[in-house]
């Protein structure tokens, strides 16, 4: 048995809308065509597409758990039932009469009345009047380069839309966009008309695409702040040096230490995070890393150290 629209993204049928949000967000990092290493992902992602699509949407999610309830009774009311759902339809109507008394999906067509242009006949009927594209919204990795220049960005997205039938379907866009400097992490960026189609002509919805900022081994990003490990020899910590140092904004400066500083130490340079209109920022996390004693030379100079403290108990609580 395929899985529901709740089991794809890990839910169950309680699952509140924040927490909708949040397990497509976290399944469309693992599985977007564009960055995943998942043999199945392109697959996977359309799956969460249309799932997220659905459960986002109180009144499709409110359908969908009809259908659910009711397995029996809801093909013949769905609207995205296909041609089978007319099938079974017309052979009920004609005293269950098999599809060979009918030529093709042409003449089906006409015993529907003229005019019809899918599987939901009825329900375009019913929805004739123009309807504007649901809004659709993307998740977009760049790195952290980008918060302090900005870049343009090909990027292709895969928006869950209606065929002409009335069913769910996967469009596969490639936008060129341009993300401007000092975005703040989880800042959206609206693209006007890239969203969904609209219905009977309407207009189409907007794409609203949230930025965030790739962290690494030494730096993340919080808002607009930025933190970022800054490795220290054991004298430069403990003599409180002045050591140059590269920032994640691409600047060089000259940093003090605090004499007799210690891993974990905070030190802030103010307005040099992330340049939104109020700067953000930098917070350098002072990590103090010991050279390794591989030489003989360099042995002596460990015991020379260790005899200089005879009184230091790292252990002592």
């Amino acid at each position: 048995m395929p899985k529901n629209h709740y089991e794809i993204l890990g839910l169950t049928r309680d699952a509140t809308a924040e927490q909708i949000k949040k397990a497509y967000r976290k399944l469309a990092r693992k599985y977007h065509p564009d960055v995943s290493k998942e043999p199945d992902a392109e697959a996977r992602m359309q799956e969460l597409n249309v799932a997220y699509d659905t459960l986002s949407n109180e009144t499709k999610k409110a359908e969908y758990d009809f259908e659910l309830d009711h397995p029996q009774g809801s093909q013949q009311f769905n609207p995205n039932a296909g041609f089978g759902g007319f099938e079974d339809a017309f052979r009920n109507a004609q005293g269950g009469q098999q599809a060979h008394d009918f030529s093709g999906f042409e003449d089906l067509f006409g015993r529907f009345g003229s005019g019809f242009g899918g599987s939901n006949y009825q329900y375009q009927r019913q929805n004739s009047t123009r309807h504007k594209g649901e809004d659709q919204h993307a998740r977009l990795e760049v790195d952290l380069e980008v918060g302090f220049h900005g870049t343009t960005q090909t990027i292709t997205l895969q928006i869950p839309t209606l065929n002409a039938y009335g069913e769910a379907e996967i469009q596969r866009k490639t936008l060129e966009v341009k993300i401007p400097k000092g975005m703040k992490e989880g800042q959206q960026i609206r693209l006007s008309g890239q969203g969904q189609s609209g219905i009977q002509g309407g207009e189409n919805g907007d794409l609203y695409i949230e930025i965030y900022y790739k962290d690494t081994e030494t730096t993340r990003i919080e808002g607009v702040d930025v933190y970022h490990q800054l490795n220290i020899s054991p004298w430069e910590a403990a003599l409180g040096q002045s050591i140059t140092a590269a920032l994640p904004n691409g600047r060089t400066l000259q940093i003090q230490i605090p004499k007799n500083a210690k891993t974990g130490q905070q030190l802030r340079l103010k307005d040099q995070g992330i340049p939104a209109k109020t700067a953000g920022h930098l917070y350098l996390i002072l990590n103090i890393v010991q050279p390794p004693a591989q030489s003989e030379q360099e042995q002596q100079a460990y015991q020379a150290f260790a005899e200089a403290f005879p009184h230091f108990k790292p252990r002592q609580s």
